[in-house]
């Protein structure tokens, strides 16, 4: 069976194609379906058409289809492709108000002078990993990578942990500033 995209309805819609099909900033897919549907106009055939653009005929004829069925809109692409997301957003929420609080084996003076934990066996700071682990005891099925990928999505700026920068240590004294800016790099030979 012979098929061919349907006539232009008007002016504009043979106007809005040709552009498409020479965009070069629009998604590569609405191009090569405006491309397919220009082609179809000026009498070429299925086989042809996945020629020129080296797509598949099966291709060729689903966007014909999509085109003819749905008009301009059919050029654009579908919603809702891809995988759906396996955690809520109120998962996502708490994952993110995990990291604001203080991890529970962090260390803390009592008001007598002793140090202190929550729980001694639970991390100092947090790690990918200890949300992770922290996220399942919850009741949350996140992974170690799934947290890596939510943290900067929400806005959370994620550093790795740096425990030897500071210190509670009332006889700590900072290192000094570094050395002048004139003094040479390296040695000169």
């Amino acid at each position: 069976m012979v098929l061919w995209a349907r006539p232009e309805r008007d002016g504009d819609e043979r106007a809005v194609v040709r552009r498409l099909a020479r965009a070069r900033k629009a998604p590569r897919d609405v191009v090569m379906r405006a491309r397919m549907i220009g082609l179809s106009w000026s009498g070429q055939r299925v086989p042809a058409i996945a020629a020129e653009l080296g797509c598949s005929q099966k291709t060729v004829r689903c966007g014909l289809h999509r085109f003819n069925g749905a008009g301009l809109l059919g050029l654009e692409d579908l919603g809702g492709q891809g995988c759906k997301r396996r955690i809520t957003e109120q998962e996502r929420s708490r994952i993110i108000s995990l990291v604001k609080t203080v991890p529970p084996g962090r260390l803390r003076w009592e008001p007598v002078g002793e140090l202190w934990a929550f729980d001694e066996s639970g991390p100092a700071e947090w790690t990918l990993d200890s949300l992770a682990a922290a996220a399942q005891d919850e009741g949350i099925e996140v992974g170690r990578s799934q947290v890596r990928r939510i943290l900067p999505a929400e806005g959370v700026r994620w550093r790795r942990t740096r425990s030897w920068m500071r210190s509670k240590d009332p006889d700590f004294v900072p290192k000094g500033q570094g050395s002048s800016a004139s003094a040479p790099s390296r040695p000169t030979t």
